[in-house]
């Protein structure tokens, strides 16, 4: 029993970084269709920015204040390299899925290399706070403060998107051009300012994911490709755009991962997973949850 539920709390853990991570790609990929293979370099960007804080910015003795300033500053800087990948490339690649994937990872490519060159090819670490060190028992599992403040990260997130995209205007007009693009801008919706907010928020959310990987280990250039793919799927199935699927794909996959690995290995346990989510697109293509539309008969 003390096993079973320690892989519980490890595929919790695992489940609410991969949300944190799809959540940019729900918007980018589920949403916009456009394959953006860049995500990770945002994500380790968003690290990278609560690095530099920390070690140039304030004082040794400021890591904590470092750490919060960081949450908003990776977001801006997560989400003004996304808004210049959108206008500068992106926005000619509408409608074109697989350009956008060969662009992006083309761009994924760049980044790591300057990332290489600012920061160096071998991993940095971020400091925890001091407030996140340490953690609490439950029964013979420890339970770690830098996984609880995950979860609360996760939590925000998610409802500061499902307040923008269901309770404001600009979520709105954004939820109308994802639908309908032609039909939005008949209406008088101009489509260009709705994608520079969607990709910057999408790229912005990314940023935010790299800042609570910092609390987990330490950071390299190509700390993004570790968790892209697996982000992917978590939106793929999930249903694409769709907020609810994914956060029952991440915690699904998250969980399945923790126990497979307990009864094989790590890399076994990844080639089973993948073989469960081909069987299930197989029967369920367009995944756990889709759009609601309504329609003439």
């Amino acid at each position: 029993m003390t096993t079973f539920f320690s892989q519980f709390v490890a595929g919790i853990s695992i489940g609410s970084l991969l949300l944190l991570i799809a959540l940019g790609l729900t918007f980018t990929f589920g949403q916009m269709n456009v394959i953006n293979m860049a995500h990770g370099e945002f994500i380790a960007a968003g690290a990278y920015t609560t690095y530099v804080l920390q070690t140039s910015v304030f004082a040794a003795s400021a890591t904590g204040l470092a750490f919060v300033v960081s949450l908003p500053v990776a977001f801006l800087v997560a989400g003004l390299l996304g808004l210049i990948l959108e206008r500068t490339l992106i926005h000619r690649l509408y409608g074109r899925s697989l350009d956008t994937l060969l662009v992006t990872w083309g761009v994924s490519l760049l980044l790591q290399q300057l990332y290489r060159d600012l920061f160096g090819a071998p991993n940095v670490q971020v400091k925890a706070p001091s407030w996140l060190e340490g953690g609490f028992d439950i029964g013979s599992v420890t339970i770690s403060y830098a996984r609880l403040f995950i979860y609360g990260l996760v939590i925000l997130s998610l409802l500061a998107v499902w307040i923008f995209t269901s309770k404001t205007v600009h979520g709105t007009r954004m939820r109308a051009v994802v639908q309908n693009r032609g039909l939005a801008e008949a209406s008088g919706i101009a489509s260009a300012p709705v994608d520079r907010t969607t990709f910057f928020i999408g790229s912005g959310l990314a940023g935010i994911a790299g800042v609570g990987i910092t609390l987990l280990g330490s950071i390299g250039p190509t700390l993004g490709t570790s968790y892209i793919i697996d982000a992917f799927l978590v939106v793929v199935c999930g249903g694409l755009g769709q907020l609810r699927g994914a956060v029952i794909a991440a915690f699904v996959l998250g969980l399945l991962n923790s126990y497979l690995e307990l009864w094989t290995d790590a890399s076994l346990a990844k080639v089973i997973l993948f073989a469960l989510i081909i069987t299930f697109l197989q029967f369920r293509p367009q995944g756990l949850a889709v759009q609601k539309t309504r329609a003439f008969a």
